[in-house]
């Protein structure tokens, strides 16, 4: 990427949004297998001068937001089975023949790509002649979408490197793999930092920056994942009171309906804590059509079926559940003729498909430009309620009062009387039911300890996973390895 092209973004003089998608559209051509640093001349300290130099650059952060492809919270749980012909990869993952060159594992460079933009603002920003409560928030935010990228990696791959300062070419690309305590540790060093100097929200321009609210979700959720399966760990007390901060803000709050969560006019507002925008037919994203109903001619280029819905997930949605019709698409009209949709009929064309985040008003093949949630306020909500059950050794009125917003917005009758398992078990699933499709159910089976057992209990369409407990750790992409001759493969793969 040149010089010019990047003075070019520089000077664009837009709002934080249309930066937002500038840089999408700058670096998506960009994006190759060892994109795990810019180029070389992005990180030359030379150029980093002026303030439109440092929105540049934190412009570059947001454009390559670390968030792993939904396709392994759904194919690697119990929610979707993956469209059985075509690419090799997706039923492999399903399956659990899992090696370290199956393309749909490779979160990995693409984090590291984010890391390095992130450190060139925390690294380079600083000395910048500028507003300085500015340059500290642009530092703050930096920080917080590392600590993100680093969040994912933990969880995806254990210990990984740790790197810091920004990175030249092919120059600091060899580092050895760090212990997850001290991943954790640089993660909420970062987010702790962040939260103090972020605003508690921003005006119309600069909405969908990072807040102080979004440093305090995560964190909620990052002390949740340290608590693991651990009923006595002190993490549940700090997840608690990180997931109560955001609730008792004043900043957050849920949609009236579950439907206008998922509209269009849901970005950047109440109950969106962190998310990645988009825009219709100019920078959109292809999740509705892609996990639309496979071949059908509703959606510009018609569906592809990445994958279908499990009846497991379907059928534990209550009738009078309100997402279930927002969530899942369970027949179509289209001129004049009718498709029902079943979960159970093997044919994809008439399989049950996510419509969640779909935006059918895109007319462009990948158009939609529905926002993708990374937090929501119902996660935290969720966390909440978990947590405190957790911490006190069972439900206090607090949790009862987290969840039932939860299900109130639902449409469903509030939980009462349930003692400590009832109700650990009932915020698991609530989450499942409420979070679908937006990479958290893998991600509770694996800090719950229980992807191993639910993966073997599942066999929709004869799955027959060959899970083993060394799965609960994805091995490192065996590309990445070989750029990087100091990392040590994950044990057994």
């Amino acid at each position: 990427m040149s010089m010019n092209l990047n003075k070019q973004i520089v000077s664009t003089k837009i709002c934080f949004g249309m930066i937002i998608l500038s840089f999408l559209l700058a670096f998506t051509s960009c994006e190759k297998r060892l994109d795990v640093t810019p180029l070389s001349n992005l990180t030359d300290a030379t150029y980093y001068n002026t303030e439109e130099d440092a929105k540049a650059a934190l412009g570059a952060c947001y454009a390559n937001i670390s968030n792993p492809d939904v396709f392994i919270d759904l194919a690697m749980a119990d929610d979707a089975v993956p469209f059985l012909t075509g690419d090799a990869n997706r039923p492999l993952l399903w399956r659990y023949d899992i090696t370290p060159d199956n393309g749909y594992i490779r979160f990995y460079p693409g984090a590291y790509n984010n890391i390095n933009r992130c450190n060139i603002v925390i690294n380079l920003i600083p000395n910048i002649e500028m507003d300085e409560g500015l340059k500290q928030r642009y530092v703050a935010e930096a920080k917080f979408l590392r600590a993100l990228a680093y969040f994912n990696l933990v969880r995806l791959y254990g210990g990984v490197p740790i790197v810091t300062t920004a990175t030249e070419g092919a120059e600091g690309l060899e580092a050895p793999r760090a212990t997850v305590e001290e991943v954790y540790t640089l993660i909420e060093s970062d987010l702790q930092e962040a939260e103090q100097i972020l605003p508690e929200s921003y005006d119309a321009t600069d909405r969908g920056r990072v807040t102080k609210g979004a440093t305090r979700g995560l964190l909620a959720k990052v002390y949740l994942t340290r608590a693991g399966a651990d009923q006595g760990s002190s993490y549940w007390a700090q997840a608690a009171v990180k997931a109560e901060e955001v609730i008792n803000g004043g900043v957050y709050n849920l949609y009236p309906t579950f439907a206008e969560a998922f509209a269009l006019s849901a970005r950047g507002g109440i109950e969106n804590i962190f998310e990645i925008q988009h825009i219709t037919d100019v920078r959109g994203h292809s999740l509705g059509r892609g996990y639309g109903v496979r071949a059908a001619p509703i959606y510009p280029g018609t569906g592809a079926g990445i994958a279908r819905v499990t009846a497991n997930l379907f059928n534990l949605y209550a009738d009078d559940d309100q997402r279930k019709a927002v969530t899942f698409l369970t027949s179509y009209t289209y001129q004049g003729n009718t498709v029902e949709l079943s979960v159970t009929d093997p044919n994809p064309a008439n399989a049950v498909s996510f419509q969640k985040l779909w935006d059918r008003t895109a007319t462009t093949n990948g158009g939609e430009g529905t926002s993708i949630p990374i937090l929501r306020f119902a996660d935290v909500l969720l966390i909440y309620a978990e947590a405190l059950n957790e911490a006190s050794g069972g439900p206090t009125a607090e949790a009862y009062e987290a969840i039932n917003r939860v299900r109130f917005r639902a449409g469903l009758n509030p939980l009462a009387n349930l003692d400590y398992q009832s109700f650990k078990e009932a915020v698991l699933l609530e989450r499942r039911l409420e979070l679908t499709f937006e990479n958290n159910r893998f991600f509770d089976l694996l800090r719950t300890d229980k992807l191993v057992e639910t993966i073997r209990a599942d066999n929709s369409f004869n799955r027959n996973a060959q899970i083993q407990v060394h799965h609960v750790l994805l091995p490192i992409p065996q590309l990445d390895m070989d750029v990087n001759p100091l990392l040590e493969q994950n044990p057994g793969y």
